[in-house]
Order: C-alpha cells, then sequence, then structure tokens
C-alpha cells in the first residue's frame, strides 16, 4: 500500500492530513510540491480525477495575488494547467495518490477514512 501525500511542509490542511494519517497507522510518503514540482503527466493525471475546479485553490493567498487576467486564463485547462506547473502553490493541498485506488485533493478526514479503508481492503 502505497500512499503519497503531495503537498506544502508548513500549509495547515497538510499538516492535520499528515497527523490524521500518522494517527491511522497509514505509512505515507511526503513530496514536497514547492521543492520538486509537479510534471505535466502528474498534473493532468490528477485533473482527470478531481478536476481542474477542484484541482486549483481559489481561496488561498496565491490565487489572490494574481492579477484578473491570470485569474481569468487560469478558467480553462490548459491555462489552469500552465499557472499550476509554473506556480505549485496554487494546487489545492494535500493532494494524496492512494496508490493506485484514487487520487484526492484537499483534506476531509471522513473521506481520508473511507478511501483508507477501501485500500487496506
Amino acid at each position: 500500500m502505497l500512499i503519497t501525500l503531495y503537498g506544502i511542509p508548513n500549509c495547515d490542511t497538510v499538516k492535520k492530513a499528515r497527523t490524521w494519517l500518522n494517527g491511522q497507522g497509514a505509512e505515507h510518503a511526503f513530496v514536497d510540491l514547492k521543492q520538486t514540482g509537479v510534471s505535466a503527466h502528474r498534473l493532468s493525471a490528477w485533473a482527470d480525477a478531481v478536476g481542474w475546479e477542484k484541482l486549483i485553490n481559489r481561496r488561498g493567498t496565491t490565487w489572490r495575488k494574481l492579477s484578473l487576467a491570470e485569474q481569468a486564463n487560469a478558467s480553462t485547462p490548459g491555462g489552469a494547467q500552465a499557472l499550476a506547473l509554473a506556480t505549485p502553490s496554487i494546487i489545492k493541498r494535500p493532494v494524496v495518490e492512494w496508490g493506485n485506488l484514487e487520487i484526492s485533493a484537499g483534506f476531509e478526514a471522513a473521506l481520508f477514512a473511507e478511501t483508507l479503508h477501501r485500500l487496506r481492503g
């Protein structure tokens, strides 16, 4: 069972997700998006799984710092992908790859519990 959590170490939501996983005894790898970024292929897979609307964090300070033109450009799949590749902190965190089972964006304890239960089978 390989769980990979992508995020930024100082993000409160990422901290909550990591604490929750540790509390469940769920081993996981952590990937720091600011350090490593994300490949276009992986980003596309995430968008296919959760949708661009959910993958782009429109509530955070990174979004608010964008110009109106940049925000508008992110409304298309190509524009959203270009923005996320250039500015990984715009990605909703954490993104979790639950083995080969599924991909999630954001932290919801109930969703994490359900997904972990299915993963452990």
